[in-house]
């Protein structure tokens, strides 16, 4: 089950509450519009603490798109709809992150992407931290590192 609740929030963010864009003074404005479209992503696991949690490898789709001052990402395949939080931008260097809490687990993914043109390369790091029932201390964290790379399949004209 541990694995299913993984792959599926594994680059798509899909569970959590929706957070606002701006933050650390990061404007919707500053977000380069080549982000904005359709990726298929590919994910192979580069390291680990718990090889029984984490996917050795992964394809997904991401659709990223603008919403009023917001970035959201979609995912077809698992139907996640959700508001994403961009850490860094610098250039075509690119960081975003989602913290989200489910029973007494938090998963904190954030991914860092370099884009050139229609393609990208990165990577995501994943930790997914276990409390207590009891007494909500920290029982365990469980970490992953992914290499990444992105095809852009149709969206936003990357030249400006």
């Amino acid at each position: 089950m541990n694995k299913f609740i993984l792959f599926l929030f594994l680059f798509c963010f899909t569970l959590g509450a929706h957070a606002s864009v701006i933050e650390a003074g990061i404007s919707i404005e500053h977000v380069p519009k080549v982000l904005f479209g359709t990726w298929r992503v590919n994910a192979k696991l580069d390291r680990t603490n718990s090889p029984k949690t984490f996917k050795p490898q992964s394809v997904d789709f991401w659709e990223l798109s603008r919403f009023e001052d917001k970035v959201k990402l979609n995912n077809p395949l698992s139907g996640a709809n959700l508001t994403i939080s961009i850490l860094t931008i610098e250039g075509n260097l690119i960081v975003f992150s989602k913290r989200v809490p489910y029973d007494n687990k938090i998963l904190t993914d954030t991914v860092t992407i370099r884009i050139d043109k229609n393609t990208f390369k990165g990577i995501n790091t994943l930790s997914l931290e276990t409390f207590s029932l009891i007494d909500n201390h920290l029982l365990k964290t469980e970490t992953a590192t992914y290499n990444i790379s992105g095809e852009k399949l149709s969206g936003e004209n990357i030249i400006e």
